[in-house]
């Protein structure tokens, strides 16, 4: 297969330059060298690859390879930090690669950052990333006509029952292309390996690491991020005697995770890593529903509330005098307008879902707001205005109309990348809670209650990884089910912004209150998908202080957004936030 034979060509190259890091159990060694330059650009970093058993209650089962990589600590090293980007299935090594002066800077430079792609992901661990599908052609030939393409049209929060009809009629179908597509990735290269990737893995596998590098009883120190926060709140329970510092951003509720059916819950992720600038890496978290949507319709009205205050010179669509009521009009226009075409003519280049999925991706990167608004709205609803009927031949040209349309579906398909990954749900799904015969029907009917009760815009977002899970076959040989209230050997921080529209704060406040004393919670008076996704210099003053020096500020302490950091020109977080009625927030 072509993921081993890049592998060979990795080893290959790392041999060129490398140096044993020392085992401190007479066990494996990591061989550090130069990094596969398909992957990695950076030429300070550090590559490697650890061998680790595949189940490690069953050693006989075989062995799993992971990638790792390394930024060496700036200042005296104190030992290692690890990190894992989220996801599930975002890779370390191009995280590192592309944020390590930000995880180094966040960490005070006293350690050597560590990072690795987990099991089912990238080229270079084993087993690799996880495709179910030939490509693309494939993928499409396979939902042609289905909901999974042209994402759920629905209009009024889902009051009309002919739009309750036709996707109640869908039911049948697309349970039975699920449950195909369950048996394609079982059939697939690494359909054999589906049962050991997963959550438990990942922290045994980090545990693995650490015992080479810095010895079996030495403490781990581990930076996660959303779904990053469940490796680590698995981590924190599994092994609390190893706790060293440790930070969760964007927090999931492991209980409800552990507890709950993941397709009759709702939850949303896109990786997001940087605090001067969003990265959007892509990926899913999990908290459940209706906690993970309650502040997505909140984050809209900051978002329209910020092109409102900054006018028509800084937000094309707006125009002079308009408030916020008046910019959602003009978006709920335009929801209509190509809910309108797409009853018209099924094969339009975007449809109403199509803009939604785009629209909600924003939500998680208050640093894209302008130029979502300036640059990309704008087009779709040039876009959108040559759909209908008597503008056909006065639309874009069909070039710039597929562009816009493989960039809606890039995000709409957030969990899968240019070739159709399946990572992200097998190692989601191989985590659930066991199958329980729900039906599609069952996950229809939750999501139109969802999108009339609770989150009004967002609510009927399709396709989304998760509702893969109630007809996923494999589940993983290890799933840590609790309970989440260890005592630690040192405490953590968890951190949220107080609007997140993945993770919600309550996600962190139960997290900080299973934990006690273990634990302080920090939230960011902020908008978007983990702490990072704003700058605040308060926050990085406490992660550097923590680290270095183990200070921790008084639990449930609040931090503003940086003032100069604006969202649209002229206009910063808290200038929004002032305009947002209180019980928003």
């Amino acid at each position: 297969m072509e993921y081993y034979k890049l592998f060979i060509l990795a080893l290959a190259y790392a041999s060129t330059v490398s140096y044993a890091a020392p085992s401190h159990d007479g066990g494996p060694q990591i061989q550090w060298g130069a990094c596969d330059p398909s992957v990695v650009n950076d030429t300070s970093l550090s590559c490697g690859f650890l061998e680790v058993p595949l189940d490690y209650q069953d050693p006989s089962v075989g062995k799993a390879r992971l990638a790792l990589i390394k930024a060496n600590a700036t200042g005296e090293r104190r030992g290692s930090l690890f990190f894992n980007p989220g996801g599930p299935g975002g890779s370390g090594l191009s995280s590192v690669n592309e944020n390590k002066d930000l995880l180094l800077g966040l960490s005070g430079g006293v350690y050597d950052v560590i990072s690795w792609d987990p099991r089912g992901v990238g080229n270079l661990t084993i087993p690799g990333e996880i495709f179910c599908f030939e490509d693309l052609a494939d993928y499409a030939a396979f939902f042609n006509s289905t909901i999974e393409l042209t994402g759920i049209e629905e209009t009024g929060n889902f009051t009309d029952p002919a739009d309750i009809d036709a996707l109640l009629a869908q039911a049948p179908i697309m349970q039975k292309k699920y449950e195909e597509v369950g048996q394609k990735c079982l059939n697939s290269p690494n359909g054999k390996f589906l049962k050991y990737v997963g959550t438990a893995a990942a922290v045994r596998d980090m545990v693995s690491i650490a015992n080479v590098l810095d010895g079996p009883s030495a403490p781990i120190n581990f930076v996660g991020i959303s779904y990053g926060t469940l490796i680590g709140s698995w981590f924190v329970n599994m092994f609390p005697e190893r706790v060293g510092r440790v930070i969760l951003d964007g927090v999931i509720d492991p209980v409800v995770f552990a507890t709950q059916e993941e397709a009759l819950v709702r939850h949303f992720s896109i990786l997001v890593l940087g605090s001067i600038v969003s990265l959007i890496l892509a990926g899913i978290a999990t908290q459940a529903f209706p906690g993970s949507l309650i502040s997505t319709d909140t984050i809209y009205k900051a978002l329209i509330t910020g092109c409102a205050l900054t006018g028509p010179s800084g937000c094309a669509i707006a125009s002079e005098g308009d408030g916020p009521l008046d910019i959602d009009a003009k978006i709920q226009a335009l929801l209509m307008a190509a809910y309108d075409a797409t009853k018209l003519n099924a094969s339009i280049p975007l449809t109403s879902g199509d803009i939604r999925i785009q629209l909600f991706s924003e939500m998680y990167s208050p640093s894209d707001w302008s130029n979502f608004m300036n640059e990309e709205l704008p087009q779709i609803i040039q876009i959108v205005n040559g759909e209908a009927p008597e503008n056909t031949s006065q639309g874009l040209s069909r070039r710039s109309k597929n562009g816009i349309r493989s960039n809606l579906l890039a995000k709409r398909n957030s969990d899968q990348d240019e070739n159709l990954s399946f990572t992200s749900p097998a190692i989601d799904c191989a985590d659930s809670v066991d199958l329980r015969g729900t039906t599609m029907e069952e996950v229809f009917k939750g999501i139109i209650s969802t999108t009339q009760s609770t989150a009004h815009l967002f609510g009927s977002s399709w396709p989304i990884l998760f509702y893969r899970c109630s007809f996923w076959p494999v589940r993983s040989v290890e799933r840590y089910q609790g309970p989440f209230n260890k005592t630690l050997a040192n405490k953590i921080l968890v951190v949220s912004s107080i609007l997140d529209p993945a993770t919600p704060l309550p996600g962190a406040e139960t997290v900080a209150r299973l934990l006690g004393t273990s634990a302080v919670l920090v939230r960011q008076n902020g908008f978007g998908h983990t702490t990072n996704s704003e700058p605040s210099s308060c926050l990085k003053d406490i992660s550097i202080a923590y680290f270095t020096n183990g200070t921790l500020p008084a639990n449930n302490t609040l931090c503003e957004v940086d003032a100069d950091f604006e969202v649209f020109s002229g206009v910063n977080t808290a200038d929004i936030l002032a305009q947002l009625p209180s019980s928003d927030v």
